[in-house]
C-alpha cells in the first residue's frame, strides 16, 4: 500500500499490517462527564478498555505538549521539546519511513491533528489521521483490543524546523501579507463567550475558520475538493503559504492545517501559543465581533 500523509481509511489501516505501521491513539478528553472538571486521564482509561490492535498510547498533555512550559507564555498545550518527542517516539518504537496512522474519539481527530503536525514539523512524511477516527473502526464491526501495548524501543533523536512550520509572537505580528485562521468556535472567537482564556475575543484580523467545518455530518472529513473551495474563498487572492493558523491553545488549528493539506493547499504554519499565548500579554490587542470581510 502507498504511504498515506493526510488521511487514512479505516479500510486501508485494516489492511496495513500492524508490524509494517505504528498506530497511536491520541484520545483525549479535558472534561469528566457531567462534571465540567478536568479529567486528563480519560482518554488513557478508554484505551487501556478497548483500542485499535496494536495501538500505543498517547497524551495530549505529556506526550505531545510540555504543560511545564506554560508560565513561557506559549499558551495552554505549549509544544514538547524535541528531546522528549524524541523519547516518546522512540518508547512507542518509530522508526524512519514507517507509515503511522494516528486516531482519535469522536471530537474531530484533534490529538491526533497535533501528532500528525508534530510529526511534519519534524520533517516526519509518513503520518496519517484516521478519518473518523475510533468511532468509525468501532462502526465497521473491526477488531478491539484491550491493555498496554508494548513495542520494542528505537533510538530516535528528531529535530524540529521551526522556520519553516511556526510563527511565535513577534513574527506573527512582523508578517505583512499573512492571513490568520482562528479555528475555535465561533462565539468564542467573536468574544461572546470564553470558559478557558483570561479574556474573550481574537486576534485584530484573524479570520474564523471553526475546525468543525472540516467535518461532514459522520464526522468524516469532506471530499478534498470540498475543503479546497472552502479555504479559497477564504483565502481570496493569498497563497496558501501566507496562511498561519491558530485556535485555543494550538490544538484544534492543527485541524485546519490537516484539512489544508489534504485538499493540496501546502505550506501554512501554526501560531502554536494561540489564543491562550496571545493574550497572556494584556498589552497585546483584543477584537471582538465577526470575521472581517
Amino acid at each position: 500500500m502507498t504511504l498515506k500523509t493526510t488521511l487514512i481509511t479505516v479500510d486501508d489501516l485494516a489492511a496495513l499490517p500492524v508490524d509494517t505501521a505504528l498506530i497511536v491513539d491520541c484520545r483525549f478528553d479535558l472534561m469528566a462527564p457531567g462534571t465540567g472538571d478536568r479529567d486528563p486521564g480519560k482518554g488513557e482509561r478508554d484505551y487501556r478498555e478497548a483500542h485499535i490492535p496494536g495501538a500505543v498510547y498517547a497524551s495530549l498533555d505529556t506526550d505531545l505538549s510540555d504543560l511545564s512550559r506554560q508560565a513561557e507564555g506559549l499558551g495552554r498545550h505549549p509544544l514538547p521539546l524535541e528531546s522528549a518527542f524524541s523519547s516518546a517516539l522512540s518508547r512507542w518504537g518509530w522508526r524512519a519511513g514507517m507509515q503511522v496512522v494516528c486516531y482519535d474519539a469522536a471530537n474531530g481527530s484533534l490529538a491526533a491533528a497535533r501528532l500528525w503536525w508534530l510529526l511534519r514539523l519534524a520533517g516526519v512524511r509518513e503520518v496519517a489521521v484516521l478519518d473518523g477516527g475510533y468511532p468509525a473502526w468501532v462502526a465497521a464491526g473491526l477488531p478491539l483490543e484491550s491493555g498496554d501495548v508494548v513495542r520494542a524501543p528505537t533510538k530516535v533523536d528528531l529535530h524540529f524546523d521551526a522556520n519553516q512550520y511556526l510563527v511565535d509572537h513577534a513574527r506573527l505580528k512582523d508578517a505583512p501579507g499573512r492571513v490568520l485562521l482562528d479555528a475555535r468556535a465561533a462565539p468564542r472567537y467573536r468574544g461572546e463567550v470564553e470558559p478557558i482564556d483570561r479574556v474573550g475575543g481574537h486576534v485584530p484580523g484573524a479570520l474564523n475558520r471553526p475546525f468543525a467545518d472540516n467535518l461532514d455530518a459522520d464526522g468524516r472529513f469532506k471530499p478534498a475538493a470540498v475543503l479546497r473551495e472552502e479555504f479559497l474563498a477564504l483565502l481570496g487572492t493569498h497563497a496558501p503559504q501566507d496562511v498561519v493558523h491558530m485556535c485555543g491553545s494550538g490544538v484544534t488549528a492543527c485541524h485546519n492545517l490537516l484539512a489544508m493539506e489534504y485538499a493540496g493547499l501546502t505550506g501554512s504554519r501554526l501560531y502554536a501559543p494561540s489564543w491562550s499565548g496571545w493574550v497572556s500579554d494584556p498589552a497585546r490587542p483584543v477584537a471582538k465581533g465577526a470575521s472581517p470581510g
